[in-house]
């Protein structure tokens, strides 16, 4: 065999190296997806099979049959807008609320030194190394002094508690990655430091503002604990509204799923609004030439 022939079976080898690897990195990432939307498609199977076939103790992969009585049950349990309609208002409220605290005081930490900047992000990373769990106790009373126990404000200020701090470290990675010769030229050029932040800085930063309050919102919608506890029976969020399908008789597995449903499609929609804008958004700085 020629030292040609070698080389050329060789350098076959070595190509084909990179495309085995891609091949196992494909069906480890297929796999991995599998796993995690395995619940979601369960849910899904759950929420539209008959009810009967949601405790079979031998439960079918596939649906042999699909019904929408399950929602109708869902919807018939309880009532189910009023706490829809609590947790949209309570998860915009700490979105909006925590993105523009958040974005002020990530602005702060990363381009101004003043005393004590250095507590404040120690301060920050403790925060959120708290278990919400051990925080009960002493938010429960605090609301309750201020008179905001069993209302909407005072779940509100209880969530942004333990977003800001998220908030304010995850707009500060990204502030931190602009560099500040981007907005000293828009001074040069006569803008105010106002105006060069409005002008190069806030469109570089909808990646992370986009990322930021869907985190948020995902957090404030889903949280149960602290609603749970705060909010009595009448002001219940969508997350506790859930606990009616439990009753003294057992637990209605296939309404409950259609429940939780119903519960993820302003997930899904909030998901298919912004995908594009947090595309959008890595560009949308960007200046020519």
């Amino acid at each position: 065999m020629s030292a040609t022939a070698v080389k050329s079976g060789s350098a076959k080898s070595e190509g084909g190296r990179p495309g085995r690897s891609r091949l196992g990195w494909n069906l480890l990432g297929l796999f991995v997806s599998a796993v995690v939307g395995f619940p979601v498609y369960w849910m899904l199977n759950t929420a539209f099979k008959p009810a009967k076939d949601a405790i079979d103790p031998d439960p079918s992969l596939f649906p042999t049959g699909l019904t929408l009585s399950n929602f109708d049950r869902a919807l018939g349990i309880a009532d189910f807008w009023g706490p829809v309609g609590r947790s949209l208002v309570v998860s915009v409220a700490v979105v909006v609320i925590g993105i523009v605290i958040g974005l002020l005081a990530a602005l702060a930490i990363s381009r101004f030194a003043f005393r004590g900047r250095k507590v404040v992000i120690v301060g920050i990373l403790a925060v959120q190394m708290v278990p919400l769990v051990a925080m009960i106790i002493p938010v429960f009373l605090l609301l309750n002094d201020l008179g905001q126990y069993d209302r909407l404000t005072g779940l509100i200020i209880t969530y942004l508690t333990f977003i800001l701090p998220f908030t304010v470290w995850t707009l500060r990675g990204f502030i931190v990655n602009i560099p500040k010769e981007l907005e000293e030229a828009a001074m040069v050029d006569g803008c105010s430091r106002t105006g060069a932040f409005m002008r190069v800085v806030f469109p570089l930063l909808a990646p992370g503002l986009v990322a930021t309050s869907v985190y948020g919102f995902i957090q404030a919608w889903n949280e149960y604990l602290y609603a749970l506890m705060l909010l009595s029976q009448q002001n219940q969020t969508a997350t506790v509204w859930l606990g009616n399908f439990t009753t003294k008789h057992g637990t209605e597995y296939a309404p409950m799923m259609a429940g939780a449903t119903m519960m993820a499609v302003p997930i899904v929609v909030l998901f298919l609004l912004v995908q594009r804008k947090m595309a959008a958004g890595l560009t949308a700085g960007a200046v020519k030439g």
